[in-house]
């Protein structure tokens, strides 16, 4: 009798333990899901921060263009033409270190294989390159707008060459890249609070973040000295009730 009160008595403790076990097992894993269920709430929100900057750098490339059949006569030409363009630039601001003076490129129009010589008028095409690179961007630019001084001594500058292009560079992004950063990070997290209030939810902790591209470009076609610097962050947040 005694042995059977004792086997009762550990199947009754055994089921109990067993029990509980189930139970606090199943508390558990309630609470994992609920966890795990909260986790898969979240909200992805962009900000962009942007700004108008004046370029800090220009690249003027001078380009003219000779033509004829005396070579010889055709390089005396674009010698005193590039010390008329050099004293113009110097008199005008532009120093020394600011000015690349390129050879001469000569292309022989009758060796060229792709030019038909019964309608060749000249052999020779040369063109002569003095490239600006400078922080005056202002005084460039009026330079840029105004080159009668040149054009009075015989000298018609060309632009139709697309390796010859006028630049304008900002150089100064990693000025302003933390306060760029920072405000496109704080419009993000306002969008962010935004939506959750919305939907009766509470802004958790940042799951994830990227930074996003910074992209400089021309404000307009007609201004190219004025650019548009502009950054999209894109922020992961959690939502909690």
């Amino acid at each position: 009798m005694e042995t059977n009160t004792k086997s009762i008595t550990h199947g009754l403790f055994a089921g109990i333990s067993i029990g509980l076990g189930l139970l606090v097992f199943g508390l558990l894993l309630q609470h994992g899901l609920e966890s795990f269920k909260d986790k898969d709430r979240v909200v992805d929100v962009k900000g962009l921060s942007e700004r108008e900057v004046k370029a800090d750098r220009v690249i003027w490339p001078l380009m003219y263009k000779e033509i004829g059949d005396d070579l010889q006569a055709i390089n005396t030409t674009i010698q005193s033409k590039n010390q008329a363009i050099l004293a113009f630039l110097k008199a005008n601001g532009v120093s020394d270190d600011e000015i690349t003076l390129s050879s001469p490129e000569i292309v022989d129009m009758k060796a060229d294989r792709y030019a038909t010589n019964n309608v060749v008028k000249y052999r020779y095409n040369v063109t002569s390159v003095i490239t600006i690179y400078s922080k005056k961007v202002d005084l460039v630019r009026k330079l840029m707008e105004n080159p009668s001084e040149l054009i009075d001594k015989g000298i018609a500058l060309t632009g139709e060459d697309y390796r010859y292009q006028k630049q304008f560079l900002f150089t100064g992004l990693n000025r302003i890249k933390p306060t760029m950063i920072e405000e496109a990070t704080r419009n993000a997290r306002t969008s962010a609070i935004k939506f959750a209030q919305d939907s009766q939810s509470k802004l958790g902790k940042i799951r994830s973040a990227d930074q996003g591209q910074f992209s400089i470009t021309d404000r307009d076609a007609n201004t190219p000295y004025i650019k548009t610097i502009r950054v999209v962050t894109t922020v992961n947040y959690y939502l909690e009730d």
